[in-house]
């Protein structure tokens, strides 16, 4: 389901960044679609790549990445400005996966 899961993400980062690009109401939503397309894309190949070695961190990954992007797209839709103070949830959530692939990568 990960798999799954991170080719999803992929392609609703892809929708975003075009619509950013092309639709966006402002240059202040283009920016969040932009940034939200950015990591969310990143973090959607990211889980890919480690989810044969590490599941929980390249769920960690999605989880957080999707959270991020979410905020800033809904955001950029015209949803209050407050939901930004939940982006760093997700960024944080980022981190800690990677973090976590880290601890869980063999080494050798």
């Amino acid at each position: 389901m990960i798999g799954l899961f991170a080719a999803i993400s992929a392609a609703v980062a892809v929708a975003a960044g075009a619509f950013g690009a092309h639709g966006a109401a402002g240059q202040q939503e283009a920016e969040w679609l932009r940034t939200g397309g950015l990591y969310q894309l990143i973090h959607a190949v990211g889980a890919l790549a480690v989810m044969g070695v590490a599941r929980g961190p390249a769920a960690m990954l999605l989880a957080g990445s999707i959270l991020f992007a979410a905020t800033l797209y809904a955001m950029a839709l015209g949803a209050p400005r407050w939901l930004g103070a939940v982006t760093p949830i997700g960024g944080a959530l980022m981190i800690a996966g990677w973090l976590w692939a880290a601890w869980t990568m063999p080494r050798g």
